[in-house]
């Protein structure tokens, strides 16, 4: 990673080491493909419930990686303006990420101020450096393990109008400057705290400015079940000094998320209009095949976190659950501590 730190240092054209892989050309021809086929189902299945859903998904996974331990059903409850049992700090973290996406619209990926804007918005009351790039040395750390150390504060500035020069005139896809742009911005560290999300967020952005739809992807809810290998993702690419490793980790994640999304789709699709026959003894409506793509997707999910995604009643998720409990789902250790399997 140093050799992008010192191209933007000695000849102030900033160009992050990357190599475009075989993998990585097959996994930009899979999502497109993906991509294509989601937009296509999701111009009738994207509806404001599920865009809410996904939303609620994408904020609580995104601060879940920072440690934030607030539940879906916590997070959908702080959106809502409801009392909340929890940390101050966390909920107020929720309150701001969610004041931050909704503005996503207004922002240019490739407009700096845009950028101190949302770090604004985000850390509201966390941090005392609003907007404004740190001031001293910061490290990256992951189970009190220091994992990086950031380049120091006097270069951040340079590197980051660096970084978005770059991002104006780049003719890479969309899909893999959107993920060279989230390890280089990572890389830097800009910010006294509030990196991580701050990354997550224009990742989300620039992908958004390319297809409006990817603004409403849950990818967070990828990288925080795949946590270890996203750090895993970030060294390595620090010791190699390219950043190859991190995009196709998150490629990965974009593809995965697109599956699951897909596959969510579909089944909203197929229920719209009529119940659909299971092929074994009972038939599924649309809200069966929506819960069962939850379950897939978050196998610990709760009864409670249904209720809020889906924004049904707690009874109305109990009878489906019961429902689909005869062929379809089964429990795997108590109540309170295990998890759904779903029966193919």
């Amino acid at each position: 990673m140093s050799d992008g730190y010192f191209n933007v240092m000695s000849t102030g054209s900033y160009q992050p080491p990357f190599t475009f892989t075989n993998e990585i050309v097959g996994l930009v021809s899979r999502i497109s493909e993906a991509l294509g086929a989601w937009s296509a189902r999701s111009a009738t299945t994207l509806t404001p419930l599920l865009r809410r859903g996904n939303r609620i998904q994408t904020i609580q996974a995104s601060l879940a990686i920072e440690h934030n331990t607030l539940s879906v059903e916590q997070v959908s409850a702080v959106i809502d303006g409801k009392p909340v049992m929890g940390p101050p700090r966390e909920i107020q973290e929720v309150r701001n990420a969610f004041a931050a996406y909704e503005k996503l619209e207004q922002w240019q990926p490739t407009n700096e101020q845009h950028l101190l804007e949302a770090h604004r918005l985000l850390m509201m009351a966390l941090v005392d450096d609003l907007g404004r790039y740190r001031l001293g040395g910061v490290g990256v750390y992951h189970d009190n393990k220091l994992i990086h150390m950031a380049p120091p504060a006097n270069q951040v500035s340079r590197l980051m109008g660096g970084l978005f020069q770059w991002l104006r005139n780049t003719d890479l896809p969309p899909l893999v400057a959107s993920c060279l742009f989230h390890y280089e911005f990572e890389f830097i560290h800009p910010f006294s705290d509030g990196n991580g999300r701050m990354g997550r967020l224009w990742q989300t952005l620039i992908l958004a400015r390319w297809r409006p739809e990817l603004v409403w992807l849950p990818v967070e809810s990828v990288v925080r079940d795949r946590q270890q290998a996203y750090y895993d993702a970030l060294g390595q690419a620090d010791n190699a000094a390219d950043a190859t490793p991190f995009v196709t980790f998150m490629l990965e994640a974009l593809e995965q998320a697109l599956e699951q999304a897909l596959e969510r789709a579909l089944a909203e699709n197929d229920g719209v209009s009529d119940e659909v026959n299971d092929g074994v003894n009972i038939k599924l409506d649309s809200l069966d095949l929506q819960l069962l793509a939850h379950i897939r997707q978050q196998p610990h999910i709760t009864q409670d976190e249904l209720v809020a995604l889906t924004g049904k009643s707690a009874s109305t998720i109990q009878r489906h659950i019961r429902k689909l409990r005869q062929y379809h789902i089964e429990r795997v250790g108590s109540d309170k501590t295990g998890y759904w399997r779903v029966v193919e």
